[in-house]
């Protein structure tokens, strides 16, 4: 097998997918130390991986539109990659792969592409269903003549992000952190029941805490929260960084979420997750390594609104219908948390 001399990876969002991209990354890096890496990525997502040591990271800023692409363009003008891993079928990302020359450019297979995905490769990965989306990641190196045989993420966390995390929650008492929202908003709980059980582990003695990012929706979701809680939790919503997140989330010995970024980066260093699961398959898309604590309603979910059990939709079919998470019921979940509790020898 010919080590190629340089690879393109094209992931450009979102942050869940993009920490997902890191354990083929360090797949690549284990077998051809000396090969060149660059990943195109969006500038939201490069403020979590971007230090990654030994890869050359372009920003793709999708919200400057057709300037954006032609910015990425411009940054590898002249260039041409062994290969390129086009790991997003979205249109947008089809169309800025255009500008990227590469010999081998590999992509999804037929029944996961989409947007002309079929016309920016010409190799694509093995057909599969019923895989975890870190999985299908990690598959990208097969083509390559490689295979995913260990995940490992080891993204880098900052001294200072450290400390912050360390100043914010000190000491060793149980924590709780809880990041309500999703950007899909379908895949949002209630606010009256995340309060429920953030009163319920408070009065168990652990410290509990929300986070989230700076959006309106965002702060909505923790304002209605904090209202409905009889024992306000701290509330670090839009305060903190992406790795100032990683360090509490390291912290921490379990998130509260529905799907969505902070679920994968919790997975990522090694903090247990209770997901809160209808709209999307935790299977799929749930955290990687431990699914034993989440609540799994997506097939009640599929039964509810498609007339069809779980096992009958295509994979990575979503739920996303109005009402879909009041399914999952605030018993539910109280058990989840105190399942975990007792495995960990917790108050």
């Amino acid at each position: 097998m010919t080590a190629p001399a340089s690879i393109c990876l094209l992931r450009t969002s979102a942050i869940g997918d993009v920490t997902h991209v890191v354990p083929l990354l360090r797949t690549l890096q284990r077998a051809w130390p000396e090969a060149s890496l660059t990943w195109i990525v969006g500038a939201l997502e490069r403020k979590l991986v971007g230090d990654l040591p030994g890869v050359e990271f372009i920003t793709f800023d999708k919200r400057a539109g057709w300037a954006g692409m032609r910015a990425v363009h411009a940054a590898v003008r002249g260039r041409r990659f062994d290969a390129l891993l086009q790991m997003q079928v979205a249109l947008r990302s089809n169309l800025l792969s255009f500008g990227i020359r590469a010999e081998r450019r590999i992509g999804y297979d037929r029944a996961r592409s989409k947007d002309l995905h079929g016309l920016v490769i010409n190799e694509r990965i093995p057909a599969r269903t019923g895989e975890h989306v870190l999985d299908a990641i990690g598959s990208f190196c097969e083509p390559l003549g490689l295979k995913q045989t260990e995940v490992r993420w080891e993204i880098p966390i900052p001294d200072q992000a450290h400390a912050w995390a360390v100043a914010q929650l000190p000491g060793v008492t149980p924590t709780l952190l809880v990041s309500p929202t999703s950007s899909h908003a379908l895949r949002n709980w209630r606010a009256e029941r995340y309060a429920a059980v953030i009163d319920h582990a408070a009065a168990r003695g652990w410290r509990v805490a929300l986070v989230g990012g700076p959006s309106a929706p965002d702060r909505a979701m923790a304002d209605a929260i904090l209202a409905s809680c009889r024992r306000a939790p701290l509330d670090f919503t839009g305060q903190d960084t992406l790795k100032q997140l990683l360090a509490m989330l390291a912290r921490t010995q379990l998130l509260l979420a529905p799907d969505s970024g902070p679920m994968h980066m919790a997975n990522a260093v090694g903090t247990r997750v209770l997901g809160l699961h209808a709209a999307s398959n935790p299977d799929r898309s749930g955290p990687y390594s431990d699914r034993r604590w989440c609540v799994n309603k997506y097939d009640a979910a599929a039964r509810k609104y498609l007339g069809k059990p779980a096992s009958e939709l295509a994979w990575g079919s979503k739920i996303e219908r109005p009402g879909v998470m009041d399914l999952i019921g605030v018993d539910e979940v109280i058990e989840r948390f105190e399942a975990f509790a007792r495995h960990r020898n917790l108050p």
